[in-house]
């Protein structure tokens, strides 16, 4: 009988030891990578500049040939969305660890990756295209590594006028005789310094059911998150015609007024009601 005990305690006291172990095994935290796809529909952009000929091309509903030369957006206010609904913010007021520039002439920037995210299984992704208003001030002292890295010669995603960030700068041709397409948004102000008040806010909410779960834990998932510039002249919202003259010109930066930019922002990044995804899908989770 004693030694029957004596076997019952070892036998109860090693599968205490391979519980604890197993539990152990399984990480609190583990990074999550958010890899970005531009598209022209389901085409791959390759950038290209008027007489490219290996340049992605794209037509929009309007029937105009187009392509980019340059296309570069801010990605801030990360959230990942448990199954049971609860939501995990991801540096969410700190730019310099939760906001990135994705830039399609720089293959890096493609892949952003969240780090300690904890333990769980995610249902959902939401994110800002752009910067959310309270943030979007070129603050160098607060932010010095992503004022930098948005102000950089070959990124150039400050305004002139040094009120706020650029949310998405493309440059291209559009077409067949390539002229210029320039378009560039973000949020506006009014007003004389030092008493500006909010003008059109562009920043845009994203919300993205996966296409599965994500299960953070002993995985690291890839979250692959499609953005498709077709939207740009052909999105949910509005149908746009590009023109360079007349009051309804809004294919350069330079001329497209405000009005003008919200009809891009809307089909960029959906107009908060009946559109939360605009250009954005995700196509695949990796776990």
């Amino acid at each position: 009988m004693k030694n029957l005990k004596k076997y019952l305690l070892s036998a109860a006291a090693v599968l205490a030891l391979v519980s604890c172990s197993n539990d152990d095994d399984t990480p609190v935290a583990n990074n999550v990578t958010l890899e970005f796809n531009n598209t022209f529909k389901n085409q791959t952009i390759v950038l290209g500049d008027a007489a490219s000929t290996s340049a992605t091309t794209n037509t929009s509903a309007s029937s105009q040939v187009h392509h980019f030369s340059e296309l570069k957006y801010v990605i801030s206010n990360i959230r990942l969305v448990k199954d049971n609904g609860d939501e995990i913010p991801y540096n969410i007021n700190n730019l310099d660890n939760g906001a990135t520039v994705i830039d399609q002439s720089k293959a890096a920037t493609l892949n952003y990756v969240l780090s300690n995210i904890p333990s769980a299984t995610y249902k959902q992704i939401k994110f800002g295209l752009g910067v959310k208003t309270e943030l979007n001030t070129l603050d160098q002292a607060k932010f010095p590594k992503f004022y930098a890295a948005a102000g950089a010669n070959d990124t150039e995603m400050h305004w002139e006028w040094g009120t706020g960030y650029r949310f998405t700068k493309i440059e291209g041709f559009y077409d067949t005789d390539n002229k210029q397409l320039s378009i560039h948004t973000g949020s506006t102000i009014e007003g004389t310094a030092p008493n500006y008040t909010q003008g059109v806010d562009a920043y845009r909410d994203i919300t993205l059911n996966l296409t599965t779960n994500a299960i953070v834990g002993s995985a690291a998932p890839k979250i692959k998150i499609k953005a498709d510039f077709d939207k740009l002249l052909s999105g949910k919202t509005n149908t746009i015609t590009l023109s360079s003259t007349g009051m309804g010109a809004n294919a350069t930066s330079s001329i497209h007024t405000a009005a003008n930019m919200v009809l891009f922002v809307d089909n960029l990044g959906g107009n908060g009601t009946s559109d939360i995804t605009g250009m954005f899908s995700v196509t695949a989770v990796e776990n």
